[in-house]
């Protein structure tokens, strides 16, 4: 995206020029050789200022860059005193998300003994008048790749699927399809179905070695036709009787992963709590 490349060289331009900031990092997925990029791909760039009381506090300097339409902006007490956060959407569709370091904040945050996060996925030094990055460790991809569960880990995500499906079949007969899609999306979904079909990708393609990255964003790479079906009949809309039908989907596809996967690890499966728990969603589901 050119507008995207162009805005980046003005931030560097600006950075090389400004003796208040000594370093440039460039992060995310911009330079993560395992992430999807598109034309909506954000830039990520860290700012290392001698002191950013004046870049924090004030906006003149974003808009140096284009004409901002939005911004969101975090101060250091979100992120335990270490940087503040500026994220701009320009007119020109780009999202730049700043990041604004002091030099002593970046220094600890380089020498801690593990890599944090955002570093740990890739990251690309664009300026660094002090050579503050010498002891910078390389990008290891460690806390993206998709790691083997424990058995605890397991049984537990199992358990708790099982749990709170019973909460969407309540809702779906009271018609209330607000708590309904909370529990359906925010839960069934996001905290049980993506990690288990993380868990199901990696058995079938190495354990600490592979990443779907954020919020599933590659499983139909990784999924056969058929089961990527599976996945899209979870997905429903406002219909009542459609949300019952993606709620045995999901059910059916906990079954189908959890069953391979346990087979897979040599944990057991908890039979009988599907049973019994499905016997219960049906019998909610006859209720007049």
């Amino acid at each position: 995206m050119k507008a995207r490349e162009d805005k980046l060289k003005q931030i560097v331009q600006w950075a090389e020029s400004n003796p208040d900031i000594r370093a440039v990092l460039l992060t995310s997925s911009l330079v993560n050789p395992y992430a999807p990029v598109d034309d909506f791909s954000d830039l990520d760039v860290e700012l290392v200022f001698v002191n950013r009381t004046s870049y924090e506090s004030g906006n003149e300097w974003i808009r140096l860059f284009g004409d901002p339409i939005s911004m969101i902006e975090e101060d250091e007490s979100v992120f335990d005193g270490k940087h503040a956060m500026k994220m701009v959407l320009y007119r020109d569709h780009v999202k730049v998300d700043f990041k604004l370091y002091q030099v002593p904040d970046f220094i600890e945050e380089i020498n801690e003994e593990e890599l944090p996060e955002d570093w740990d996925v890739g990251y690309k030094v664009l300026i660094d008048k002090d050579n503050l990055t010498r002891n910078l460790q390389p990008p290891a991809y460690h806390s993206i790749m998709i790691q083997k569960p424990a058995e605890k880990e397991f049984h537990q995500l199992l358990n708790d699927f099982w749990w709170d499906t019973t909460y969407v079949a309540k809702c779906l007969k009271r018609g209330d399809i607000f708590y309904a899609k909370f529990m359906s999306e925010n839960i069934l979904r996001t905290d049980y179905l993506v990690p288990l079909i993380e868990w199901y990708i990696a058995g079938n393609n190495g354990w600490g070695k592979i990443t779907t990255n954020k919020h599933g964003r590659l499983f139909k790479k990784y999924l056969t036709a058929d089961l990527w079906c599976k996945v899209e009949s979870t997905f429903s809309g406002s219909d009542i009787d459609e949300n019952w039908n993606a709620l045995f989907a999901y059910a059916d596809l906990v079954h189908e992963l959890g069953t391979s996967l346990a087979q897979k690890l040599h944990f057991i499966y908890p039979v009988k709590l599907e049973q019994d728990i499905r016997t219960y969603l049906k019998e909610v589901l006859a209720m007049p």
